[in-house]
């Protein structure tokens, strides 16, 4: 079986886990934004980032490591509703801002590492998933999908007001962040790995240039 790749677009939600949303909220009314985003703030990981199940991830250009952005993603499906998930790994270069981060920190080669292949089900049968990351076998984070600031559904209703998810597109539903606001970060030599029940999991080696 070859390994799965998003048919669509991939898109990311941004500020979509509570710990995150109250660690920023003190500085939301600053400029240049002036206030809370009212919609989901999404960006989008172009088709240069995908990098399917048994590849590593090589870091170039001066990257010595990376935030591990363990997230879930639905795949939607020919009816234009969810037809399943799919566990990743949304990689980024450690930066300050989570508003409008920079392409060059998300959009870099292979930085979205895939799973063997989706998973099928209903958007309810995720409603309290719990992601697992280790790195090097220790454990650094759970994800639990129950700390959304919108939960699945609203999510969909929410990016559906403003845009259609074409068959073949995925909606990662946000990375979350550790209590100090970064994310766990990994180096060239370790291993990650990204796990929940009834799910493919995602397992990478980080590697530096030669």
């Amino acid at each position: 079986m070859n390994p799965w790749t998003p048919r669509g677009t991939v898109y990311g939600t941004l500020l979509n886990f509570r710990r995150e949303w109250d660690l920023w909220a003190p500085r939301m009314t600053q400029d240049p934004h002036k206030a809370a985003p009212q919609a989901p703030v999404l960006y989008v990981k172009t088709a240069n980032t995908f990098s399917p199940a048994g590849q590593d991830l090589l870091l170039q250009d001066g990257v010595s490591e990376v935030d591990i952005g363990a997230t879930l993603g639905l795949v939607i499906g020919d009816d234009g509703q969810v037809a399943g998930a799919a566990l990743l790994c949304d990689w980024s270069v450690p930066h300050a801002s989570y508003y409008r981060p920079p392409v060059k920190f998300r959009c870099r080669d292979g930085f979205l590492a895939l799973p063997q292949q989706a998973t099928k089900g209903k958007v309810a049968d995720w409603a309290a998933l719990q992601i697992e990351v280790r790195r090097n076998g220790e454990f650094v984070q759970t994800v639990d999908l129950r700390e959304l600031v919108r939960d699945l559904p609203t999510l969909l209703a929410d990016v559906g007001e403003f845009m259609t998810l074409q068959p073949g597109d995925v909606l990662m539903v946000g990375t979350d962040c550790l209590a100090d606001g970064t994310r766990p970060r990994a180096k060239a030599g370790d291993r990650v790995e990204i796990s929940a029940l009834g799910f493919s999991s995602v397992s990478v080696q980080v590697g530096g240039a030669a």
